[in-house]
């Protein structure tokens, strides 16, 4: 199953839910496109699955970071760079986010990890946050929803609106030295935002 959604992931990320085709996913894995529908059901439900599965992945290791030991800005700095490295180190999760964001934005969305791991993550960061105002670091009584969703889509935008950001910016999007100056500028900025004036 593994090597299935591997494929898969490959086939939506290209083509989107639209343009992939089940029996290009089956035969590059050498399984009948008959098997694909017995274990998925449909095109959709392998779509589903190869979400539930990168947002499982993304999530996971956010939630399992080790930055507890780490002063706030610190941890919060570790946790900020791993949301853009997380997309930096797997070119195919930008488009793959964005097919999720249509396909989620039009149907009705089914139970899955990312809803399951979300509050384990938002805990997390409330803790950071916490002891951060507690140490004078940080600004006291943010929101770590609001604060969360904010944060990743500062720092994963770089990803999935490569276009306004490369015109906005004037930073090739692809470059290393693009990718460097974002995600130092976009971390900056965020803590920038909740540091406490001294």
């Amino acid at each position: 199953m593994n090597r299935l959604l591997a494929a898969a992931r490959k086939e939506f990320s290209g083509k989107g839910l639209a343009g992939a085709r089940i029996e290009e996913i089956a035969q590059d894995v050498g399984v009948t496109k008959q098997l694909v529908y017995h274990y998925y059901g449909s095109k959709e439900g392998l779509f589903i699955a190869v979400l539930d599965e990168a947002s499982d992945n993304i999530m996971s290791e956010l939630v399992n970071l080790d930055v507890e030991q780490l002063s706030p800005p610190a941890a919060l700095r570790s946790m900020l760079n791993h949301f853009f490295d997380q997309y930096r180190d797997d070119p195919l999760l930008g488009t793959l986010a964005l097919e999720g964001i249509r396909y989620h934005d039009a149907h009705q969305t089914p139970r899955n990890h990312f809803l399951e791991l979300a509050p384990k993550l938002i805990a997390k960061l409330d803790r950071i946050l916490l002891r951060g105002a507690e140490s004078g670091d940080f600004k006291a009584g943010l929101n770590p929803r609001l604060f969360l969703a904010t944060a990743a889509l500062i720092t994963t935008g770089w990803f999935t609106n490569r276009y306004s950001m490369s015109a906005l910016t004037g930073l090739d999007t692809h470059s290393v030295e693009g990718m460097s100056a974002w995600r130092d500028y976009s971390a900056r900025f965020i803590l920038d935002s909740i540091t406490q004036p001294q």
